[in-house]
């Protein structure tokens, strides 16, 4: 199996936290590799441009009618991704760093990691109470 077949099947397989989980790191880590870059290299402002339009989509996602996130968890997420993107104009200004940009990225997949371990532990539960034994 080729390395792309692969890693489509495991991306088919992977739950909706997973999925964010893996998105933030990869946008956090384009944030990592370019935060010491001057402030007009097109490289940072690639990835605060993927990092902006990450936070639009949550944003977007949570004012939909009928999302079923807790309504102050979407207030939160909403009001985060208004101060990302005004950061990362400041960011791209040189009047700001990137750190804060990736603290807050990572606190998310800290919640996230969080999220996909209580998802596993509830599933074996599930198996143990049903007496099936579905890998999980």
């Amino acid at each position: 199996m080729s390395l792309k077949a692969y890693q489509t099947t495991q991306k088919a397989n992977e739950s909706s936290s997973q999925t964010e989980y893996r998105l933030f790191a990869d946008v956090t880590r384009a944030l990592m590799d370019t935060k010491d870059l001057p402030k007009l290299d097109v490289r940072l402002h690639d990835a605060l441009h993927w990092n902006r339009q990450l936070w639009s989509t949550l944003a977007t996602d949570c004012a939909v009618e009928g999302n079923m996130l807790p309504k102050q968890l979407r207030a939160s997420i909403i009001s985060i991704s208004i101060w990302v993107g005004r950061h990362s104009s400041q960011v791209a200004r040189g009047e700001e760093e990137v750190q804060p940009l990736i603290d807050i990225n990572k606190n998310i997949m800290e919640g996230l990691s969080a999220q996909a371990q209580n998802n596993v532990a509830e599933a074996k539960d599930a198996n143990v109470t049903t007496g099936h034994n579905y890998s999980v």
